[in-house]
């Protein structure tokens, strides 16, 4: 009887609620879009440029010490730059730091994926492993820690998805900051941080006009960490113009 009741009640509520919300009338934006682009969501997504697909290094810059086997590439002597250059994109990585944990702190798997070959988000087992928390794994490096820990034990795949929104210059000034979102194993760790600027380990960060793309870069910093399955979608905003001032029609 109860149910019944409630269920009673709710109906009503909806019949009240259409009866006063107008749903002849129909709020017009005025601005033409264009057909949002079919993707296939693979993965990658068919609209992906593929960095690293397990095979081989061509996309990179400096990568001559960096060794693929068995589908993933080992970081040897040297920090590396994919040859393509990007501006707003999604990111895709996956990474592994060695299987045996070996030192501590900053010295356990260390690496960095740097965005635009400047903005660096850490790469580091921080699996029950203590370090300065801006430093720690997913940080922005020495801007911003992660909101959460989400790492996985040694020797095990970790993933990356990040959200880049490169920043503007104009005559040599900055227009608008960068901003990121990461996802690591499918867990929101940055959300839509606001860039202080760079991420280096010796000074504050500071802005510094360039060009309005730039490398995905990967760091070697003395310790073996994989990778594989590396991707990145350029974004863009879908293609609009307003053609008309914004209204309400009845039907």
């Amino acid at each position: 009887m109860r149910e019944r009741l409630v269920t009673a009640a709710c109906v009503g509520l909806v019949m009240a609620f259409s009866a006063t919300s107008g749903l002849g009338e129909e709020y017009l934006s005025g601005i033409k879009w264009a057909e949002p682009k079919v993707v296939d969501p693979g993965p990658p997504p068919s609209d992906a440029v593929v960095l690293f697909d397990g095979k081989d290094m061509s996309r990179w810059n400096g990568a001559e010490k960096w060794t693929v086997k068995d589908g993933y590439v080992t970081a040897g002597g040297g920090a590396i730059t994919s040859k393509d250059v990007f501006g707003d994109c999604q990111v895709h990585v996956e990474w592994a730091s060695p299987a045996k944990a070996k030192g501590s702190g900053q010295g356990r798997a260390n690496s960095g994926v740097f965005l635009m070959g400047i903005y660096e988000v850490q790469v580091l087992d921080s699996f029950k492993n203590k370090t300065y928390f801006d430093g720690q794994c997913a940080a922005i490096y020495k801007q911003h820690p992660p909101l959460v820990n989400a790492c996985r034990g040694p020797g095990k795949w970790q993933t990356y998805d990040i959200i880049w929104t490169a920043p503007r210059f104009k005559d040599g000034k900055l227009v608008s900051p960068a901003f990121v979102t990461v996802l690591q194993n499918g867990v929101v760790v940055q959300n839509h941080f606001q860039l202080e600027g760079d991420t280096p380990y010796h000074r504050p960060p500071a802005y510094k006009p360039h060009p309005s793309k730039g490398p995905i870069g990967l760091q070697y910093h003395g310790n073996p960490v994989r990778f594989r399955n590396i991707w990145v979608r350029e974004l863009k905003e879908v293609k609009h113009e307003r053609i008309d001032e914004p209204k309400i029609v009845k039907h």
